[in-house]
């Protein structure tokens, strides 16, 4: 409904500072967001969105107690190789749910796609989980991380990279995203996935990724993030910046949009977002008001329940009670089909 106190609530309250961020003339909720998508790519930099991939190749095959791994190679930025690994649960529906499993940062840059496998210190693996709901499960190394880690110390190879990239008129974050849409792709265009369910799922730095992703790609079903989404004007009231790797930072962002209108770019599309009151990355203020935002456009669009932004008595961690909740949702969103 064009004009609904829900818009001019949750989005055109900084329409002044965001003059793009309201309802055009004559324009359906729907067209904003496709206009607004397409805003959101142009802060990105210079993409390669004429490259013409190459084949993946598939480097071998590991069997594992309820699945089984398949090691990748896919060409996905034209620039440099992407390891990635391919989970195909034993037990699972014909054709199955996929799922964007998006690896954290936390310093880790040996770790990369094997956070699946291996998890951390504040996350148990999530490879049982997805063999046990027959979720086909893709994870890909983030610039810089994993097998794409090319410098001994990962911090200073991440700032060269940022660095570098922005000298050739590049973003590193846009290269990431670039990489996590056409791994996308590459899920959805597998024979055992059911490419009209599809979730995005990610801690921390996979998180943020997680629901970047899901704006700019409405493919995405479901989005579930923990413990990393933020409104950017309560993170630097807090100063919260230093908590967040260079990657995090796209040039201009902020005169065109804050936390909530890219996550707008969500809606209907089921989105659970759990996150630590304790957490320095994410101030609980911030994480209110983006709740306060998108609620209303969840009424008046789609439905409220299919949003769910929560805050635990935690800090930059995955508690047993999130992992139940993010467990019913991909039982619902997912595997229920």
């Amino acid at each position: 409904m064009i004009g609904s106190a829900a818009l001019a609530g949750s989005l055109a309250m900084q329409a002044q500072e965001h003059p793009t961020a309201s309802l055009g003339a004559g324009e359906s909720f729907s067209e904003y967001q496709e206009r607004r998508r397409r805003e959101l790519w142009g802060l990105l930099g210079d993409l390669p969105w004429n490259h013409k991939s190459a084949p993946p190749q598939r480097v071998r095959t590991e069997k594992h107690d309820g699945y089984t791994l398949e090691r990748w190679v896919l060409d996905l930025n034209g620039v440099e190789p992407v390891p990635a690994l391919l989970l195909i649960p034993d037990h699972r529906q014909n054709p199955a749910p996929g799922l964007l499993f998006i690896h954290w940062h936390a310093g880790q840059y040996d770790l990369g796609k094997e956070e699946l496998l291996r998890g951390t210190s504040v996350q148990p693996p999530y490879a049982p989980v997805c063999a046990e709901k027959g979720l086909v499960t893709l994870a890909i190394d983030s610039w810089c991380f994993g097998e794409r880690k090319h410098e001994a110390n990962g911090h200073q190879g991440e700032e060269d990279t940022f660095k570098e990239m922005l000298w050739r008129g590049r973003v590193l974050f846009g290269m990431m995203m670039l990489d996590e849409f056409r791994a996308l792709d590459f899920l959805a265009g597998r024979p055992e996935v059911d490419p009209s369910r599809l979730g995005a799922f990610g801690m921390s730095m996979g998180a943020t990724k997680a629901w970047w992703l899901a704006a700019l790609n409405p493919r995405v079903r479901l989005t579930i993030d923990v413990c990393c989404l933020t409104d950017f004007e309560s993170l630097i009231e807090a100063h919260g910046l230093s908590g967040h790797g260079i990657f995090y930072f796209v040039p201009s962002l902020l005169k065109q949009f804050d936390t909530a209108q890219i996550n707008a770019l969500i809606v209907p599309r089921a989105h659970l977002s759990v996150n630590g009151r304790k957490d320095p990355l994410t101030p609980p203020a911030g994480v209110e008001k983006i709740r306060e935002q998108l609620l209303p456009l969840y009424r008046t669009y789609g439905r409220e329940k299919d949003c769910l932004i929560e805050l635990f008595d935690c800090a930059h961690e995955e508690l047993p009670e999130m992992r139940k909740q993010i467990l019913e949702w991909m039982d619902r969103y997912l595997v229920a089909g």
